[in-house]
């Protein structure tokens, strides 16, 4: 029985709720008049609930999708403004004792080249990823209780923290790896971790089952509840995602958005960032075994449909997806991208070659981080290695009212634009520090605090003369 506010999976992602409100929305699909409602209730950034999302997926009035693709990016602008911002993610390890059978990573996997980085390769893949100019990653790792303990992940965060090279500093940690104790997120949260990310991979039972036959992942409802596990551990900033392609996407949004609720409803505090990977090709996993992939179309509408569904989260897209499809996503929601990343082990340090291959997938986006900067400036974004909000306690339930107001812009858009100062003095090629000088002299206007960007301008000043890390 579905129970927004229950502790269990099954209550929380009711299979049966899902599908009726897929059918709802198949029989309300042509119902102008709702839609145009829906889109009115969006547009006050009220959010929507799943099955107001499922009406939005499933209309096929091109004007109506029009106007939501426009909503979507109204809405991102009020909230977000032109900032994204950046973050790579780091592989520490891909020995991994689970099955999943659209990961490369799985155990009956013979012919990967499996590696464990160790505190020395650490330190190396932080100092590259810092000459490049990032400040925040995502941890990475299979789940491997001997050689990837937890106390294996907490050495690697410290060390990560501890390096400082040049102008260079890793101020954000984000950890993506399995679902674990409320003891385990309690001692994450002490390391300093920023947001805990972990993917449902798919919201129906059946089919996760089905993709996850032995090992600890195996049982769906652990894995769903995790988020509750980190609430309650003290981890207030979590990132949720599906894996697009395993199951229909249109069920994996109407679940999606149920876990945002139910966060929502029990903790006050919904998901702190979204992702939406697709299903990659990549070592021993053929994608043309699954049947639900997800068009370029639909994966843009789905997109704008969960700005408008959650719009204070922050929407990640990471180097799966080709330039043109991020750069159609940054028009329709998305808030925060990869650059220049590797899914390899060390790959940062040493690129992967055919017989030590240790991807987690095939990248579409190879770019270097400073093509991928110009090009987000030339856009007229601003490109953002921004961390203040972790490190001034503005998370969870502080972080969210914000967000959904909006005010989160008069600390945010100083602090885009003076990490952005930072990236350019330090690392940018001069073609880049040409365009993005010339941004931030535009973008200092749109600071609307008199006394703020009087500030801002001084902190520049300061970034050109060698000092760093300003923030509201």
């Amino acid at each position: 029985m579905y129970n927004v506010k229950s502790m269990y999976a099954d209550d929380f992602i009711d299979d049966s709720e899902i599908l009726c409100s897929l059918e709802y929305a198949q029989n309300h699909k042509d119902d102008r008049a709702l839609i145009e409602s829906i889109l009115e209730k969006a547009a006050q950034c009220r959010g929507l609930t799943h099955r107001e999302a499922s009406v939005l997926l499933a209309c096929e009035d091109d004007e109506l999708n029009e106007k939501m693709y426009a909503l979507a990016k109204k809405l991102k602008q009020r909230i977000y403004g032109n900032r994204i911002v950046f973050f790579a993610p780091l592989y520490l390890s891909n020995y991994c004792i689970n099955s999943c059978t659209y990961c490369p990573y799985h155990v009956k996997n013979k012919h990967i080249f499996r590696k464990k980085l160790t505190q020395d390769e650490v330190r190396a893949e932080v100092i590259a990823l810092q000459d490049m100019g990032h400040k925040r990653l995502a941890l990475e790792a299979g789940e491997d209780p001997v050689n990837n303990p937890l106390e294996y992940i907490l050495e690697c965060i410290d060390t990560i923290y501890s390096v400082k090279h040049k102008n260079g500093a890793i101020r954000r940690v984000n950890v993506n790896i399995a679902a674990t104790t409320v003891e385990n997120y309690k001692r994450l949260k002490n390391s300093g971790i920023g947001t805990y990310i972990l993917f449902q991979e798919t919201y129906n039972k059946k089919n996760y089952e089905e993709l996850h036959p032995a090992g600890p992942k195996s049982d769906y409802c652990y894995h769903t509840e995790a988020m509750d596990r980190a609430q309650q551990g003290g981890i207030d900033d979590v990132g949720l995602g599906v894996l697009f392609g395993l199951s229909t996407y249109a069920y994996e949004l109407c679940g999606l958005l149920m876990h945002a609720e139910h966060l929502e409803a029990v903790f006050g505090v919904g998901p702190h960032t979204i992702s939406v990977p697709r299903l990659c090709p990549a070592d021993d996993i053929d994608v043309d075994e699954f049947s639900n992939a997800l068009p370029d179309k639909i994966w843009q509408k789905i997109v704008a449909i969960i700005r408008l569904a959650v719009p204070y989260t922050g929407m990640i897209v990471s180097t799966r997806e080709s330039e043109a499809n991020r750069r159609a996503a940054l028009e329709l929601g998305i808030s925060q991208i990869s650059g220049a990343s590797s899914t390899s082990v060390g790959g940062y340090v040493t690129p992967e070659d055919a017989e030590h291959n240790t991807a987690q997938f095939d990248r579409s986006d190879t770019r270097t981080l400073d093509e991928v900067a110009d090009w987000l400036i030339q856009m007229g974004y601003i490109p953002s290695f921004c961390t203040a909000c972790y490190r001034e306690g503005r998370t969870g339930d502080r972080f969210m009212p914000l967000a959904k107001s909006g005010a989160i812009q008069n600390c945010c858009q100083p602090n885009a634009i003076m990490t952005l100062k930072e990236y350019l003095v330090d690392y940018a090629s001069p073609e880049t520090q040409e365009h993005g000088n010339a941004l931030i002299e535009k973008e200092l206007l749109n600071i609307p605090n008199a006394k703020v960007r009087k500030i801002t301008i001084e902190n520049l000043k300061k970034i050109e003369d060698g000092m760093r890390d300003f923030r509201f």
